[in-house]
């Protein structure tokens, strides 16, 4: 779960992440302190949801909200507010909800499982019911056939995956695989490494690999998968061998 924290006041931005982590310790969370950092966080990166303060000194945050509804028109927008009066405007601008400074852990909870929960929906139908995956990176997004998908690894750098597919293409999303698990794991994809994702229906040969280890390969592709050694007996009951 990708979040944006942009708040002025630096205390209500701690407090605000203090709240969402207790609530999704695996949340990746981007911060701004102000309208000028935080256009330039939006063009930047793409967002699940937003908390976004009304008043940002430099800029309204009504503003930063309008843009980062255009450019992510799928992400939960929240406004941060000290001032209930600014409920009427969040819904104007199609925010999605707000809440009131100081924050309250009840109500940080109950916006984010809703925002949570109407997420995982919107992913449910694009995965479950046409049998594709939506994956984005630079506010792009593609769709992709799952049965097209090899495997799935980090990309190295923390910010995200890489997703290779068995024409040899790879795409970049900006999910972190525990993510891309949790979505896919009805799917057939099983989680070989803490790196790794891989399909099953794919997986060619299975092979002793250094330290008294193990690795795979998948059709069409000639990359070597280490499994981790923690896995590897899940793997071989999913595989019946």
């Amino acid at each position: 779960m990708r979040i944006a924290v942009i708040d002025d006041e630096k205390y209500s931005r701690v407090e605000l992440i203090h709240q969402i982590l207790s609530h999704i310790p695996d949340a990746v969370i981007s911060e701004a302190s102000n309208g000028v950092q935080a256009i330039a966080l939006i063009e930047r990166k793409s967002f699940d949801i937003l908390f976004i303060d009304i008043h940002l000194g430099d800029l309204e945050g009504t503003t930063v909200a309008s843009l980062a509804r255009k450019l992510m028109p799928k992400a939960k927008i929240i406004f941060a507010t000290a001032y209930s009066e600014y409920a009427v405007k969040a819904f104007e601008l199609r925010v999605d909800d707000y809440v009131l400074k100081p924050f309250d852990p009840a109500r940080i909870k109950q916006v984010l499982e809703r925002c949570t929960m109407d997420l995982n929906s919107t992913n449910s139908v694009i995965e479950h019911g046409s049998k594709k995956i939506a994956v984005s990176v630079n506010r792009h997004t593609t769709l992709l056939d799952i049965d097209e998908v090899s495997y799935i690894e980090t990309d190295g750098s923390g910010r995200g995956c890489v997703i290779h597919m068995l024409s040899g293409d790879t795409y970049p999303d900006n999910s972190s695989l525990s993510d891309f698990e949790n979505r896919l794991i009805r799917n057939g994809f099983f989680r070989i490494h803490k790196t790794c994702l891989v399909q099953l229906k794919y997986i060619q040969d299975i092979f002793p690999w250094s330290n008294n280890g193990f690795a795979l390969r998948l059709r069409g592709s000639s990359n070597i998968l280490p499994i981790g050694r923690d896995k590897i007996k899940d793997l071989r009951k999913r595989l019946r061998i």
